[in-house]
């Protein structure tokens, strides 16, 4: 793997994310319900003027819209699950959630299904993917990678 960028906080995570989906006019965020779907709504924020899906975990025929409103992006209605690039979120690789990277790959094929550009795109902490040998089974085209350093001050 090449880095091809590295850029700092919040902003930096967004803006990369941004420039990858450039073109797509349709995303799936593929993640565990809960502690994924915050992000896959963060991330969706930058794109908002695409149409955008999130699958929860691996339940393709239950793929929601994710759609800004007047409080944010929000989940919605069922929606078609197919898009041109397919976004797994950190959170599916760790091992108490019991998804095997081989699911996550078949959910993945199944949502670029039809797509003659798709692209796979892992967005993960602490090398989340890389460490539970994601990469290995997973063909991403990239990988944004962020690790989060946390003070907490006494004042």
């Amino acid at each position: 793997m090449t880095i091809i960028n590295t850029s700092q906080g919040i902003g930096g995570i967004l803006n990369s994310f941004r420039s990858l989906v450039e073109g797509a006019k349709k995303i799936t965020f593929v993640g565990t319900p809960g502690f994924c779907t915050p992000f896959a709504e963060l991330l969706g924020f930058v794109v908002r003027d695409r149409e955008l899906a999130f699958v929860s975990s691996q339940d393709f025929e239950k793929a929601r819209s994710v759609f800004m409103d007047y409080e944010g992006m929000q989940l919605g209605e069922l929606t078609d699950a197919h898009a041109e690039v397919v976004v797994l979120l950190g959170g599916l690789s760790m091992p108490k959630i019991g998804i095997s990277p081989e699911k996550a790959k078949e959910v993945a094929t199944k949502i670029l299904k039809g797509s003659e550009k798709g692209r796979i795109i892992g967005v993960c902490f602490q090398s989340a993917f890389m460490q539970q040998k994601w990469n290995e089974v997973i063909n991403f085209d990239y990988i944004i990678n962020s690790d989060l350093v946390v003070e907490v001050l006494e004042v």
